[in-house]
């Protein structure tokens, strides 16, 4: 039978249910009082932190757990401020389950009671996961000292209960790296500006202050992305002026973005231009307003 002190979350949790249901008290909760539990965490000596995938695109900060896996929480860029945890397991679920997460005190915070935090759907051959709220939750429980537990049914031996704990020995240091790299990601992810329109002064290659803006924001997100494919051009104009000499606008103006683009890295043999002219109208050509339309470059991005 393990020492009392080691038992002292889980007799706790089993303790505060108890007292909310009475006699209901899961058959999760009996086992793990009678000791019927497998516990995967790292040492307060091995706990190991780090902020891995870190640039204006990703965040990840992972925490393996000896001979289960790995913990880790990822935010991306986005319009949004957006996070997730991911449980990565060896031996992934063969079964539909859900896991219970608690906030569960170390054993230098006695007398503190655990916290329900959410549960976690688990998924056949799929990891774990919970979303925004929940992996916020755990993120600001691990600041204060709290370890982040989750609890399941064993689905590979029906006499086990299985027990993953988050050590937060070693945090606050490194959680402190992964919110300035979160703070420092792109507001904007590839789907904002894979397809993207660019407008241009009348009779010339000037854009105009909104498409300047959006080119630099196409140019920020390549200087961190190495997976682009394909970048099409696709140049066009107004009607006024000599259909040969649209043209030819046409393509100027798709060239310059093909050379602003070569000159962050993107490679010219990846980049395919044309230039439509007058042709391919979106809007009639009777106002200001519509023939400005018809003047851009459509940018359309795609990667592997």
């Amino acid at each position: 039978r393990p020492p009392r002190s080691t038992l002292f979350p889980y007799t706790t949790l089993f303790r505060s249910v108890k007292r909310k249901f009475g006699l209901l008290i899961p058959l999760f909760f009996t086992t793990v009082a009678s000791g019927a539990m497998r516990q995967y965490s790292a040492t307060v000596e091995t706990s190991n932190w780090e902020v891995v995938d870190a640039s204006r695109l990703q965040c990840t900060l992972n925490h393996p757990l000896p001979g289960y896996g790995d913990a880790m929480f990822t935010s991306v860029a986005s319009k949004r401020l957006n996070m997730e945890f991911e449980l990565d397991m060896h031996l992934l679920p063969n079964r539909f389950d859900v896991a219970a997460v608690y906030s569960v005190p170390p054993k230098w915070m006695p007398g503190v009671a655990p916290k329900t935090i959410a549960d976690m759907t688990l998924r056949t051959q799929y990891n774990g996961d919970l979303p925004q709220d929940a992996a916020w939750t755990m993120l600001s429980e691990l600041e204060k000292g709290f370890w982040p537990t989750i609890y399941y049914q064993d689905w590979y031996n029906e006499y086990d209960k299985v027990s993953v704990a988050l050590n937060a020995s070693n945090f606050s240091m490194v959680y402190r790296d992964f919110v300035k790299c979160v703070s420092n990601l792109l507001p904007y992810n590839f789907d904002d500006i894979a397809y993207t329109v660019l407008s241009y002064q009348k009779n010339s290659t000037e854009l105009t202050k909104y498409s300047q803006k959006r080119l630099t924001m196409i140019g920020e997100y390549l200087k961190e992305d190495s997976d682009l494919e394909l970048v099409l051009l696709d140049g066009y104009t107004d009607s006024y002026g000599g259909r040969w000499n649209n043209e030819q606008l046409s393509i100027r103006r798709a060239n310059e973005v093909k050379s602003y683009l070569t000159t962050i890295g993107v490679p010219d043999d990846r980049i395919q231009l044309t230039g439509h002219g007058e042709k391919r109208h979106i809007a009639n050509n009777d106002t200001r307003e519509s023939r400005a339309q018809n003047r851009r470059v459509v940018v359309r991005l795609s990667k592997s």
